[in-house]
């Protein structure tokens, strides 16, 4: 094989996460030969470390709607050409025993290794050629790749890069820098299911309460969600808050309640009439954890028997519970954000076949796209689809 030969490839694709392996082995079923590269020791971390270690790897109920972008209909034609039961075929062919946790959430029963070895699989018997530990130092026009392996070139480039979020598995902004390179716009990233921060007050309430957790309501003018919600020594934490740090920009407020299944009012004025001598942090500890509850009562000064206590006191305290209004100071950034907001602008790919429409021959897929999930197999869904899609056509 002459030297030309064993370095040219109908496609590569630079990224062996969950889009890049997809792509891959999607593409090598078709005949195409394809070579893909990556920076990193082990292929498809973010895969390894999903989930707790069992990989939420799709949502039964994936929808357009649970995804934000600059462009919310781009999404519709990847999702609808590759579903969740197509990716769930595909994870019974290889006999990985999963079940639904809760809200349509799909994971491993055993770990999230199960998921990478099936598309390792997948690469091998489709004839893929995977490299781990080779550095893209530049992409040339006509596709020519100087790499730390050597000059490569191919007839089709796929960038599977993903984004920003947890750099300590080798996250980079190298994605964007090729897709500006041949003249695509990047909206503007920033993380995405990502902790809140705050200061003063409510940073020191957070501390003392550090480990607590609650069936909570988050919402702002754009979005609600009802999952739980965690106490941290920076903040707020737990699936509620990180899916509305998608939809919450500096100087926004956020509205929780922290009892949405209760009526705070109701509750304290008929245990008011039921029990009247009964001390107002025992009955709210009734329905909010001890901790919280004394929390609470400390910071809005309520305390004593309920039969003291007037009803615009009440009330007072109630709407501290049901509708606590509170002004973050940040988010914990890239660092532990499971997603990035923004990335390759979507006005100039093809939502069928996430093609450029800049450079013939060189696609976009997965989380390098302006195209970010829900908490909850969204983003795995989003990297199956799009991933589908540009391998049935490089």
């Amino acid at each position: 094989m002459t030297e030309s030969h064993a370095t040219n490839y109908d496609v590569i694709i630079i990224g062996a996460g969950a889009a890049g392996l997809m792509c891959a082995a999607v593409a090598g079923q078709r005949g195409r030969r394809v070579l893909v590269l990556d920076h990193a020791k082990r292929a498809a971390e973010k895969i390894r470390i999903s989930g707790g270690g069992r990989c939420n790897f799709t949502n039964i109920h994936t929808d357009p709607s649970c995804f934000l972008s600059q462009n919310p209909h781009f999404c519709k034609s990847a999702l609808s050409c590759y579903t969740p039961y197509d990716f769930i075929d595909l994870v019974e062919k290889h006999g990985i025993a999963y079940h639904e946790k809760k809200l349509g959430q799909l994971f491993c029963d055993h770990k999230s290794q199960d998921i990478i070895d099936m598309l390792l699989s997948e690469c091998a018997a489709a004839g893929v050629k995977i490299l781990m530990e080779v550095t893209v130092q530049s992409v040339e026009s006509g596709f020519v790749l100087h790499t730390s392996n050597g000059k490569l070139s191919c007839d089709a480039l796929v960038i599977a890069t993903g984004g920003l979020s947890i750099p300590k598995i080798g996250a980079s902004p190298f994605g964007y820098k090729i897709a500006e390179q041949f003249g695509h716009g990047i909206i503007p990233t920033r993380a995405g299911l990502v902790p809140l921060t705050f200061q003063n007050n409510i940073l020191e309430m957070c501390k003392g309460l550090t480990g607590v957790s609650v069936e909570a309501s988050i919402s702002n003018d754009k979005a609600a969600f009802a999952e739980g919600m965690l106490f941290t020594h920076r903040g707020l934490s737990g699936p509620s808050v990180l899916q509305i740090s998608s939809y919450w920009r500096e100087k926004e407020t956020v509205t929780v309640n922290l009892a949405p299944d209760t009526d705070m009012l109701d509750y304290l004025k008929s245990r008011k009439q039921e029990t009247p001598k009964q001390d107002v942090q025992n009955a709210i500890a009734d329905v909010l954890p001890k901790r919280l509850a004394n929390a609470l009562c400390d910071i809005n000064g309520i305390s004593g028997r309920l039969a003291d206590l007037p009803d615009a006191r009440l009330r007072i305290f109630a709407d501290a519970v049901n509708q606590w209004v509170i002004l973050p100071d940040g988010t914990e950034g890239y660092r532990t954000a499971e997603v990035t907001l923004g990335g390759v602008d979507t006005n100039a790919l093809s939502s069928k076949t996430m093609e450029s429409h800049h450079q013939s021959g060189l696609f976009f897929i997965g989380e390098v796209v302006d195209v970010t999930g829900w908490l909850g197999g969204y983003n795995f869904q989003w990297a199956w689809s799009s991933a589908y899609a540009a391998g049935q056509h490089v």
